[in-house]
């Protein structure tokens, strides 16, 4: 068969046994265009190297496919029967197994369950001759996921792995936009005008550009799962899956056999074997979310995982590979937690590689009304309703509150205040009743004339500037100083 420069061609080629294969020789001297032209075309994996076993026991089939993929950057593994592939898979982590369905007296169709079975989330592309494409079909419903007929060209090999990766991605995608709507809350961008928190997301996105693991430190509902999403959304792990684990809300076995999944039989309930949350996140990352609840037994499963890379299922001894990034979050003081012996030394160090802290509401008065705002347009669409705004008094009662319970407190806050807003906009006693009685800052009543200094005039002013302000920089502007003097003014007052 002619071939013209820059082209690959796969030529049919009878073999001993009767199959048909493809041409190495096409491939190997394609030369530098068809080099280039790969390099263009592969698919990239974001985190390692995906690799793809071959099972086939023709030599020319096993050795040109290879060829083939690695050429475009994957590694490869070839197997010529049953044996040396179950050896294969026992041994080490597989994306992608092409699989022949004759080995030489040995049935693929036969062996595709028994490696599933090893691995639940192998994908698995069957070769058939064009007189097996009803046994291509049967392996299909078995849970092959493409087939590949003989003979066949070196792209469409590639094509097979690009859609695999394609429809991969697509199902961590609606995996964690299910997840999102099933939460049933807003949205929470990442505008603000405190430095505080400006300083929290300069740190939180140059950490998302590194392996490194990110411990968010903070009070109950600052906003350290909205933080996490950032990171992961920023990070080169995006293409791949967020898998959240909340670290109380299981029992110490339960929470285990989640985080690392389960055989059958392992204990009382395990009816069928169960992929863990880690190998759900591989490639991506883990966010285990209060992880000062972490029971003691599970804390060196988990030190082993951050550190070696490696875990066991419950029930199992075999040893599994994880490729997945780590952010864990807590509302809980670690360093306390260790010197009482709650939470191992060791393993609070692995975490905390780089710690964010992140700012409570009270400390970010000037982002309090925008997200405020954000909140009443969303609880305003889910109610049907079309509320501007709110009142003047409305807005100086959040805006003066102390929000002990922060986003999540502010939240409730909007949501109920926009069911019962009777107008165009939500009032004063649309509120709860403890904002409207909330006390200004220090220093309320300060007279100008009376026994006081002149700093403690100062910051009556100031806080009554606040108040009736929308932000902070209209705040400055009527006091007549820099923004930047006026946070640092605002923070020792709240000190």
């Amino acid at each position: 068969m002619d071939e013209s420069p820059g082209q690959i061609q796969a030529t049919e080629q009878p073999n001993r046994a009767g199959k048909m294969s493809i041409n190495q020789n096409s491939i190997l001297a394609s030369g530098p265009a068809i080099g280039y032209m790969l390099w263009v075309m592969q698919p990239k994996k974001q985190n390692g190297v995906m690799r793809l076993l071959i099972i086939d026991d023709e030599e020319n089939i096993r050795r040109t496919t290879a060829v083939a993929l690695e050429a475009i950057g994957y590694e490869t593994t070839c197997v010529e029967d049953r044996a040396a592939a179950l050896k294969q898979l026992e041994n080490g982590r597989f994306d992608i197994a092409f699989l022949d369905l004759k080995l030489n007296g040995e049935s693929g169709l036969d062996l595709l369950p028994e490696l599933l079975e090893i691995d639940s989330r192998l994908e698995v592309v069957v070769f058939t001759a064009y007189a097996s494409i009803e046994t291509a079909v049967e392996a299909m419903r078995r849970g092959a996921v493409d087939y590949l007929p003989k003979p066949f060209t070196p792209d469409q090999v590639r094509q097979v792995v690009g859609r695999i990766i394609e429809n991969r991605k697509l199902r961590e995608r609606v995996a964690e936009l299910e997840s999102r709507l099933a939460s049933d809350a807003p949205t929470t961008d990442l505008d603000t005008a405190e430095p505080a928190m400006q300083k929290v997301l300069e740190l939180a996105f140059k950490a998302a550009a590194t392996p490194a693991t990110i411990l968010l430190l903070g009070e109950s509902g600052t906003g350290k799962t909205v933080v996490a999403r950032a990171i992961h959304a920023n990070s080169p792990q995006k293409e791949n899956a967020l898998v959240t684990v909340s670290c109380p809300s299981l029992s110490r076995e339960l929470l285990e056999s989640e985080l690392f999944g389960h055989v059958k039989g392992a204990f009382t309930g395990a009816v069928a074997d169960k992929v863990g949350k880690v190998a759900g996140a591989e490639g991506g990352t883990l966010f285990l979310d209060e992880i000062g609840e972490l029971p003691i037994e599970v804390q060196p499963k988990l030190l082993r995982l951050l550190q070696e890379r490696e875990y066991e299922r419950v029930g199992e001894t075999k040893t599994r590979q994880a490729n997945v990034r780590l952010i864990a979050a807590t509302n809980r003081n670690l360093d306390k937690a260790v010197q009482e012996g709650r939470f191992r030394e060791d393993l609070y160090y692995r975490l905390n590689v780089i710690a964010i802290q992140m700012p409570p509401l009270r400390e970010r008065v000037g982002d309090v009304m925008r997200i405020a705002d954000s909140y009443l347009r969303f609880f305003s669409r889910q109610c049907g309703k079309q509320l501007r705004g709110f009142s003047r008094e409305a807005a100086q009662a959040l805006r003066q509150y102390p929000w002990p319970g922060n986003l999540r407190e502010l939240r409730n806050v909007i949501e109920r205040a926009v069911i019962l807003a009777g107008s165009h906009e939500v009032d004063l006693p649309d509120l709860p009743e403890k904002l409207s009685q909330a006390s200004p800052p220090k220093a309320q009543g300060v007279q100008v004339g009376a026994d006081v200094s002149l700093d403690l005039l100062e910051t009556e002013h100031i806080a009554r500037v606040i108040q009736h302000t929308a932000t902070m920089e209209e705040a400055a502007k009527i006091l007549g100083i820099d923004p930047a003097t006026l946070y640092r003014k605002r923070k020792k007052m709240i000190a």
